[in-house]
């Protein structure tokens, strides 16, 4: 299929995106929320759905439903309710799913994108709801047998759904890594997609540009991977564009991707609305949501992402992929916003994005392990912005030499180390004296022009003076002693 033709078709994509929420305990028990214990650990009758019991709503998740609304300005709903969602799979002990249909806790919003051309969009949302998990089937590749754990079942989830307004697996990947940031900056989800915490179904359609019906949509259930997305939606674009050329119909289906391949492949017929028979839950009575709830949640609200790159790029003049970095986790922009209180906010970027970024990638560790405080960090970069130690120095010596002893104060680890620069005058003339005196071949070159030798008569001096002396100064003494030669 060649480019031409598939330029004739436009793409279209909406995503799901299912976050699972910090709670201590389920959305409607009070069964542990938590990852990593022994199947079947985390459970009790009424996960089970036992004949007789209640679900009891978890407030604490309602909470985060809403803080997650403020951040994307949704309309939270005043009034909101629970349905039941029938459908009968293994792993949903009840034969029902309780989430919200009509009436969802948030409606409307939108999460802006930065793509790599520097174009911004915001993608907007339809809604987001509460809804509790299923629980997982695991298939052992020895059996033939379905292995059923319920740990997962009613853990609480928001699925967060946009309109298909996104048009390039880029976008939909751009889309998906701004939602896991913010959902980790407003401490409502771990964005964990390795371990199932974040999952994303990706609903994907094509028709021919200009067209204003939109096509025969597929869905790629649980992407666990940004780049899996990406490569996901790619395959499922030339796909449907394939079959559409070739004369065929697409069907209203599933589909499940393989990593292995790059392919996705059918997994079943894509039941609709009706098939859920969705109906208000019985047992759970409405949330009612008043301003004074709102004004808590909005008081409890960090700043985000977009916020401080805003500020980061405009007020403290940062580049946009310094900007980036920094506001990549919570914890990047506490230790920065400390450190700039103690050193200029353009040095402490060049070195959290520099030496610090080095060393988390070297020892693969978050930066809520390093050693070095900020305000540590930022009396390193004092001594440097005061010619006490040179840069080289400071990143090459000093900073590994505080990894391992962070509780001393640069200043005396420096000195204990002779890396304090030599900025005295009669000292460093007689260093520089010296280094001429032994290079009377090198002086005449420079004295016919070749004015690059500079460097070399510099470097011996900072050897004599074992890396000690100040650099500019020590350029500066160089230069005069060569022009007051004769």
């Amino acid at each position: 299929m060649t480019d031409d033709i598939k330029a004739q078709y436009e793409l279209v994509i909406g995503l799901e995106v299912h976050a699972q929420l910090l709670t201590e305990s389920k959305i409607f028990a009070s069964d542990a929320n938590h990852f990593g214990s022994p199947p079947n650990h985390n459970i009790s009758v009424i996960t089970l759905g036992h004949p007789g019991t209640l679900p009891k709503l978890n407030q604490k998740a309602v909470d985060l439903a809403i803080r997650f609304g403020l951040a994307t300005n949704s309309t939270i709903s005043p009034r909101t309710v629970f349905d039941r969602k029938n459908y009968f799979y293994p792993d949903l002990p009840k034969g029902y799913q309780i989430s919200q249909d009509k009436k969802p806790i948030c409606v409307g919003g939108e999460i802006w994108v930065k793509l790599k051309d520097g174009t911004e969009k915001a993608i907007p949302l339809h809604h987001t709801h509460l809804e509790e998990d299923a629980g997982k089937s695991i298939h052992d590749d020895q059996s033939t047998d379905t292995l059923l754990d319920y740990n997962r079942a009613g853990t609480p989830l928001i699925e967060i759904v946009t309109d298909p307004a996104m048009r390039s697996a880029e976008e939909a990947g751009a889309y998906l890594t701004e939602i896991r940031k913010l959902v980790r900056y407003l401490d409502i989800c771990d964005g964990n997609m390795e371990e199932g915490s974040l999952r994303c179904d990706a609903n994907i359609s094509v028709r021919k540009w200009g067209d204003p019906v939109l096509g025969t949509k597929v869905e790629i259930k649980n992407m666990n991977s940004v780049r899996f997305l990406q490569k996901a939606i790619e395959f499922e674009y030339d796909r449907q564009v394939s079959v559409l050329e070739e004369g065929g119909t697409l069907i209203q289906e599933t589909r499940m991707f393989d990593p292995e391949t790059g392919r996705t492949y059918g997994m079943r017929v894509k039941e609709s609305m009706n098939d859920y028979r969705y109906f208000p839950e019985p047992d759970l009575v409405p949330i009612l949501i008043d301003e004074e709830k709102l004004a808590a949640e909005r008081a409890k609200m960090p700043a985000l992402p977009r916020q401080l790159m805003q500020k980061y790029e405009g007020e403290l003049g940062l580049s946009h992929a310094d900007a980036l970095l920094l506001t990549e986790s919570k914890a990047t922009v506490a230790y920065f916003e400390e450190a700039i209180a103690q050193a200029a906010p353009k040095t402490v970027a060049n070195w959290l994005t520099g030496p610090v970024r080095t060393w988390m990638n070297e020892s693969k560790k978050e930066l809520s392990a390093f050693p070095v405080s900020p305000g540590v960090l930022a009396a390193l970069i004092r001594l440097v912005d005061e010619n006490k130690v040179s840069h080289s120095a400071a990143a090459q010596k000093l900073f590994p030499a505080l990894v391992e002893r962070p509780d001393v104060a640069p200043l005396a680890l420096a000195e204990e180390l002779q890396l304090i620069q030599q900025g005295n005058s009669d000292v460093l003339q007689a260093l520089i004296d010296e280094v001429l005196a032994a290079w009377p071949d090198k002086v005449k070159e420079y004295k016919k022009g070749k004015k690059g030798l500079i460097g070399l008569f510099v470097g011996e001096v900072m050897k004599k003076s074992k890396g000690q002396a100040d650099p500019k100064v020590t350029n500066q003494l160089v230069a005069r002693s060569l022009d007051n030669l004769s």
